[in-house]
């Protein structure tokens, strides 16, 4: 059987039996017997460079069952905890704090055919995906905090699953994906951006998805080519061979779609992951007998990138306005020109069709709003922040804060009920030094975890530098959490041995290093154990409220 001109069944026959090369002579029976040993060889010692010098067959985990059990398992928990109380505390019935934006605007869309029906509001600035997810949970819950949430929670539920796997495919380990799934499930960060009717949960799980794509695209392209290289053709060209659809890679274009139609800031993905995509091409072919790899990879395999990582997310962004598209009653659907705007956008638009005219000024009115949302045009907030705070959670953000009589059920008389969406320190805190550790890793090891893991943290963290002036807040933050987790339980793969350095061969060391891990998963918990109240907005005593703030940056 074939799909594309890819002999699938083949591959897989191949895998379940253990072999990737013809086998000839009398040894045969041999050889297939030393087959089990030499797979569990390879699982015990992953390779940690951009490929193996000699071709390893291990393109994935094999645990399928236990890693599913695992998954679910720690799912669960995570959903417990997202969950627990989730419309418990608002702004005396009404959202809090940036709620205030995107909850209303969800409401509208409701009875109104899925776009926002009032142009006086403002700020209307983002595209409609995220507050369409938000109105979601409104149509069934109604204009409540559970109503506005749930989705919220929902994604913020996935976005576990989506680590424990990811993590799982990066270290080929079920036990580092457990890991993976307990750090953020205890991070404060994404458990208060879960609890949260903002955008930042969405454009944080779209994105990430993204990245789970991309790692799943580099397994297959593998396997494709190992296939290649056992049945003798890897060689037939110079550039390699011509790999066939590339599914993941197509899925990877349209969740980076979907982040963009969610903020903007979701195209810093697609720039990211598509450079990351070409290497993973690059290094796949000089490891499968390309005589010209980089050659190959860019004449194979350019083209498709940019198609599957700018064409696609730009088709999924303007389907997005399907409802804007609908109504003619649609926020700045009769709008001209904004004033002000850049002359080249404007030119741009003009020579759009009537309606992506519109749209396009309506997008250009959105970005002159954001180009003069900055501290020098007289734009201040007192929780705003910069991101060379964001890795360390230096200054997290206040949603939501009330003291007195509202808030006296924590058996005193002065009591304090807040929402401070801030890092958990013993995981926020290591991130200089696993960014230090993955760049050293990368340079001494040509280690592709952590390449791929600081990839999807720069397009998170690094364009934000663009801009010092504009105004900022430590939520922009939410979608490096998830990648920050992967670069600690990657760090501790490497406690535990398993990146083949000889220092832990040594049965001694090992123990050692397994007491470390779970003496850190351990500490992690406890410490967001602690922050659990002011994360939520239960109500605790004011000497516990002094006692949670930890730095001077916080309170």
């Amino acid at each position: 059987m074939t799909l594309i001109g890819f002999p699938w069944k083949s591959l897989a026959s191949r895998r379940r039996t253990g072999q990737t090369r013809p086998e000839t002579g009398h040894n045969n029976e041999a050889r297939r017997e030393e087959q089990p040993a030499r797979r569990l060889q390879q699982l015990e010692q992953t390779s940690t460079s951009p490929g193996p010098a000699c071709v390893s067959e291990d393109f994935g985990p094999l645990d399928t069952w236990r890693g599913w059990i695992v998954t679910l398992v720690l799912t669960a928990v995570g959903a417990l905890l997202r969950f627990w109380r989730l419309g418990a505390y608002s702004d005396h019935g009404t959202p809090i704090f940036d709620e205030k934006h995107y909850v209303p605007q969800a409401w509208q869309m409701l009875g109104n055919g899925g776009v926002e029906d009032n142009p006086a509001y403002g700020l209307v600035v983002h595209p409609p995906l995220g507050k369409q997810l938000i109105a979601i949970g409104e149509s069934a819950f109604g204009y409540t905090p559970l109503g506005w949430r749930c989705v919220a929670a929902l994604f913020g539920t996935l976005l576990v699953l989506l680590v424990i796997r990811a993590a799982r495919r990066l270290t080929r380990s079920t036990l580092i994906g457990a890991v993976a799934g307990i750090l953020v499930i205890c991070d404060g960060v994404s458990h208060v951006a879960a609890r949260s009717a903002l955008l930042d949960i969405f454009l944080a799980v779209f994105a990430f998805a993204a990245f789970s794509c991309v790692l799943a695209d580099r397994d297959q392209v593998r396997a494709r080519l190992a296939l290649f290289l056992a049945e003798g053709t890897a060689g037939a060209s110079p550039l390699g061979p011509r790999l066939g659809a590339r599914w993941w890679r197509f899925g990877a274009g349209v969740l980076v779609g979907l982040a963009c139609a969610v903020k903007w800031s979701g195209l810093y993905y697609a720039v990211f992951f598509g450079a990351l995509t070409l290497c993973f091409d690059w290094s796949a072919r000089r490891h499968y007998g390309a005589k010209k790899p980089l050659r190959g990879a860019l004449v194979r395999d350019l083209a498709p990138g940019v198609q599957a990582f700018l064409l696609i997310p730009a088709l999924v962004y303007l389907a997005s306005y399907w409802a804007w598209y609908a109504n003619d009653f649609g926020y700045y659907h009769y709008g001209g020109p904004p004033p002000g705007a850049s002359g080249a956008v404007l030119a741009v638009c003009a020579q759009l069709p009537n309606t992506l005219e519109h749209l396009c000024y309506w997008n250009a009115d959105s970005l002159k709003f954001h180009e003069h949302l900055t501290n020098s045009n007289g734009y201040h907030h007192p929780w705003e922040s910069k991101p060379w705070q964001w890795p360390m959670s230096l200054r997290p953000v206040l949603y939501y804060y009330e003291s007195g009589p509202a808030a006296q059920h924590c058996g005193e008389a002065n009591c304090v009920g807040a929402i401070l969406q801030v890092g958990t320190p013993a995981m926020w805190w290591l991130s200089v030094p696993m960014m230090l550790w993955g760049l050293w890793r990368m340079a001494a090891a040509w280690d592709w975890r952590y390449a791929a893991t600081l990839a999807g943290y720069g397009a998170s963290w690094l364009p934000w530098f663009l801009d010092f002036d504009r105004q900022m807040y430590f939520y922009y933050a939410s979608a490096m959490a998830p990648f920050l987790v992967l670069g600690l339980a990657l760090c501790c793969s490497d406690v535990l041995g398993n990146n083949g350095s000889a220092l832990w061969h040594s049965n001694e060391r090992k123990i050692s290093g397994r007491l470390l891990v779970c003496l850190y998963v351990g500490l992690v918990v406890a410490n967001f154990a602690w922050l659990y109240p002011i994360l939520v907005g239960d109500p605790i005593p004011h000497w516990r409220w002094d006692s949670e703030i930890w730095l001077p940056s916080w309170g």
